[in-house]
C-alpha cells in the first residue's frame, strides 16, 4: 500500500509516495494506459521494473472501483514521509491526486518519477494527463509535488527535470524558490514529442544499395555500436559517456534486442534504439549516423525499417520519439511519417517538451 504524505497547508490535493513499482502501477496504470504516447517515459520505465506477467495480472485490469477502494482506506495506509537519506540512488514515484468534491472519486493530476538505471540516476520526469491552460491551476499542484519531493531526497539529486514545457518551467521556478538551486543558463533539451501510426507511415520505393543491410545488432557489432553510442552521447554535451560506459550500454541494448543497425558492406554506419515499450506504444530513443555517412539516407532507411517492424509486425498503435526543435533530423522523421514536424500543423499528441538542468547538482545520465 502506498504511503500517504500529508500537508496541513492544503486539503485540496493528496500526494502519494510509492516506493515500489507495484504500489505505483496499482493506482496509476489506468490513467497511464489511456495516454500511452505522452506517458511513455513514465509508463515504460515502470513496466521495465515488473515482469510481463505481473504487469498484466496485477496492473492492466485495475479499475476505477479498485482505486476508489484504496482511496477509502487511505487513513489506514497513512505513513510518515520517507526518511530523507543522502543516498542518491533511491528510486520512487510521487503521484498527486485531486477530488472535484469532498466525496468524489480521486483524479490523478501529476506523476513524478525519481529513478536510477545501469548508468546512474535519471533526471526527474514529470507528467500529467491534463493540458493545464494556466498557471493558476498548475502552480499549486506542482508546488505540492515539489514540497514532497524535497522531503524525500537532497536537492542535489535533482540535476535536471524533463516533461512538457509548461510543467517543467513551473516546476523549475518553484524548485529554485524552494531550494535555492538555479536552472542552467541554457536548456539541456528543447524538443517535440511526435508520433507515427500505420495511417501516417510513409513507405518508400527506394531501397539500400547492394550489400547494405538493415538488421538487429549482434554481439559481433559491440565495438562499433558502442563507438556510435558514445558519439551520440557526447553530441548531447550534457551527458557524455566514456567508451567503457558506452560498451556497457551497447551490450545491454544488443542483449535485449533493442538496437538495429545500418550495415554498409560490413561497416556499421547508423544505429537506432528502441528502449521504452508499453502495450500499444514503442519509443525510438536513439538514432545516430557516423559523420562520414551522413546525408546518404542511412538514417531514413533505418528509421523507416524499424518503425515498420514496430507498427506492422509488433502491431504497435504508434511509435513515438523526441526530436530537438532545431535538429535537422526532423526532415528524416517527417519523410518516414512522424507528424507535426518541419513547421507543419501539430495534431493532438504532438507536444513541446523541455529539459532544464540545475547548477551545482550531481549529474546522472539518460
Amino acid at each position: 500500500m502506498p504511503g500517504l504524505i500529508t500537508n496541513i497547508l492544503s486539503t485540496d490535493f493528496t500526494v502519494l509516495y510509492h516506493d515500489s513499482v507495484h504500489d505505483f502501477l496499482s493506482l496509476a496504470y489506468p490513467t497511464l494506459r489511456c495516454a500511452e504516447g505522452s506517458s511513455n517515459i513514465i509508463l515504460a520505465h515502470a513496466l521495465k521494473r515488473v515482469s510481463a506477467e505481473a504487469a498484466i495480472t496485477d496492473c492492466q485490469f485495475v479499475s476505477q472501483s479498485d482505486i476508489d477502494r484504496v482511496w477509502a482506506e487511505r487513513d489506514m495506509a497513512c505513513s510518515p514521509p520517507p526518511y530523507r537519506s543522502t543516498e542518491i540512488s533511491h528510486s520512487f514515484w510521487l503521484t498527486l491526486w485531486s477530488s472535484p468534491t469532498p466525496s468524489g472519486p480521486p483524479t490523478l493530476d501529476l506523476v513524478l518519477s525519481c529513478l536510477s538505471w545501469t548508468l546512474g540516476d535519471y533526471p526527474i520526469f514529470i507528467w500529467s494527463p491534463h493540458q493545464f491552460q494556466s498557471s493558476v491551476a498548475l502552480l499549486p499542484r506542482v508546488a505540492r509535488l515539489a514540497e514532497n519531493l524535497i522531503a524525500c531526497i537532497p536537492p542535489e539529486r535533482v540535476f535536471a527535470v524533463f516533461g512538457t514545457t509548461p510543467l517543467v518551467k513551473t516546476f523549475a521556478r518553484y524548485w529554485t524558490e524552494l531550494t535555492g538551486f538555479h536552472p542552467d543558463s541554457e536548456p539541456f533539451y528543447a524538443a517535440l514529442l511526435t508520433y507515427c501510426t500505420a495511417d501516417t507511415f510513409q513507405r518508400s520505393e527506394h531501397v539500400p544499395p547492394t550489400n547494405h543491410y538493415l538488421r538487429h545488432a549482434t554481439m559481433a557489432d559491440l565495438e562499433p555500436v558502442a563507438q556510435l553510442g558514445q558519439e551520440f552521447a557526447n553530441d548531447s554535451v550534457y551527458y557524455p559517456l566514456n567508451i567503457e560506459a558506452a560498451r556497457v550500454e551497447a551490450e545491454e541494448l544488443i542483449r535485449k534486442g533493442q538496437i538495429w543497425v545500418y550495415d554498409a558492406d560490413g561497416e556499421i554506419t547508423t544505429i537506432c534504439a528502441v528502449t521504452r515499450n508499453s502495450l500499444n506504444v514503442s519509443s525510438i530513443t536513439k538514432v545516430y549516423t557516423a559523420v562520414p555517412w551522413r546525408k546518404r539516407g542511412c538514417a531514413q532507411h533505418l528509421v523507416r525499417y524499424v518503425t515498420s517492424i514496430l507498427l506492422f509486425e509488433c502491431h504497435k498503435r504508434s511509435v513515438v520519439l523526441y526530436v530537438g526543435h532545431t535538429n535537422s533530423a526532423q526532415y528524416v522523421y517527417d519523410k518516414v511519417g512522424f507528424v507535426g514536424l518541419c513547421g507543419k500543423d501539430r495534431p493532438s499528441g504532438v507536444e513541446d517538451s523541455l529539459e532544464l538542468g540545475f547548477v551545482g547538482t550531481r549529474r546522472g545520465h539518460w
